[in-house]
């Protein structure tokens, strides 16, 4: 049985980074890749299903993007049977390490895919949730990859109807075209 760090903790330092986490709250996670060298497509869609894979069951996802070399996350942690939020360290665990198994087997490689540090901030208001999914997006226009969010194959947003409450206002949504990926489902099950 796994041991549980309350989150009546302030902090909890795994690394040289702290962690901070609040039941109830939104977090914006950044995790890199361990060198620099791009994902091909079919890694990045390997890596967006993990990212998937536990929405609703550990965490709800609002937004998650795959760029050539991190990750972006906007993820708010779910409650399991007994009341206790699912940590981050946790829910980073499952994700990269499943991703990292499934990138090492398409490519024919072994070894650490990611960097050991994630980079997480708790977002304190709506605004802040809405500043972060828009930030998300436009990562891959910023980086010259495409000339409309929408156009980014590996970008994923949370529509409202869907199985989750929607985490922003419905005007929010309304603004938002929508990429590819949407709603809670994978376009290929996990092997």
């Amino acid at each position: 049985m796994s041991q549980r760090i309350p989150l009546t903790r302030m902090y909890d330092y795994r690394r040289m980074l702290p962690h901070h986490q609040k039941a109830g709250r939104a977090l914006f996670v950044t995790f890199c890749k361990g060198n620099r060298e791009p994902f091909p497509p079919d890694a990045r869609d390997a890596i967006l299903r993990h990212c998937l894979h536990d929405n609703g069951k550990k965490f709800v996802l609002h937004a998650a993007i795959v760029m050539p070399d991190h990750v972006h996350l906007l993820l708010t942690p779910l409650q399991d049977q007994s009341g206790w939020v699912y940590g981050l360290p946790a829910i980073l665990k499952l994700i990269k390490g499943s991703s990292a198994r499934s990138v090492n087997k398409l490519l024919g490689t072994s070894g650490p895919v990611w960097e050991e540090e994630s980079f997480d901030h708790v977002l304190r208001s709506q605004e802040s949730l809405e500043e972060k999914l828009e930030y998300i997006r436009q990562n891959p226009v910023r980086r010259g990859l495409v000339k409309k969010p929408e156009d980014y194959r590996w970008l994923w947003v949370e529509t409202c109807g869907s199985e989750h409450s929607c985490p922003m206002p419905l005007t929010l949504v309304l603004l938002v075209s929508l990429p590819v990926w949407v709603g809670h489902s994978c376009p290929t099950p996990l092997t």
